[in-house]
């Protein structure tokens, strides 16, 4: 029986134009014009730090980074009710259910905004357990998937072997990897789909697929 960790930003959740929209936001008091959704997927990396100083080309001081982060969080809030689940996320997850499956998110987003959010979206009934990023905004989601993990196995009886991630960035693959599971790469996200190819693992561009394949790889 399969166990799907997905991400929620990019993933699960269609916001890559709302995040557009407050990266621009960011960038604007610097002098930079609005960027693109092309310009987002052509530098977005983690920590998102590197990600401005990639978007602006120079390094950023640690006051200017303090103020695109404000900038950022408060724009995105401003937001995000303008942004739905991704097409067909309400089917793959009444798929992985329907086949005996099971599944839980795991994010950078704020652990305190994550939780009351996705209960509007219906996903506490759902998911096993939904966790967000407890750390800092430059965190990496390596040391949070492990955790996520071990949470699984410990209080809720997953086998890890059972477990395959479902993400949309360079750093979700990493993260899995860190933790020893397998992952499906989502092409509706942050990255273009000829980058995520180079990663090495199966690439879908729906999350139905993604749940389909997850058989093949636990």
């Amino acid at each position: 029986m399969a166990h799907i960790i997905w991400d929620w930003n990019g993933t699960l959740f269609d916001d890559l134009h709302i995040v557009v929209e407050s990266v621009s936001a960011c960038v604007a008091p610097f002098g930079r014009d609005p960027i693109s959704e092309e310009d987002y997927r052509d530098h977005y990396t983690r920590p998102v730090s590197v990600f401005y100083e990639s978007l602006m080309g120079r390094a950023i001081t640690q006051d200017e980074w303090a103020s695109i982060d404000g900038i950022f969080h408060e724009t995105y809030r401003s937001l995000m009710y303008d942004a739905n689940l991704a097409a067909d996320a309400d089917t793959a997850i009444r798929l992985l259910a329907d086949e005996d499956g099971t599944q839980s998110i795991l994010s950078m987003w704020w652990h305190s905004e994550l939780v009351p959010f996705t209960a509007g979206f219906g996903m506490h009934d759902v998911m096993k357990r939904i966790d967000g990023n407890r750390e800092d905004a430059g965190a990496l989601k390596a040391d949070q998937m492990r955790a996520h993990v071990e949470r699984l196995v410990t209080n809720h009886g997953v086998a890890v072997a059972d477990i395959v991630a479902v993400g949309d960035t360079f750093d979700d693959a990493a993260a899995a990897r860190s933790a020893g599971i397998p992952i499906v790469l989502y092409d509706g996200g942050s990255h273009h789909r000829h980058e995520l190819e180079r990663v090495g693992v199966p690439v879908v561009s729906t999350l139905t697929e993604a749940v389909g394949m997850t058989s093949t790889l636990v």
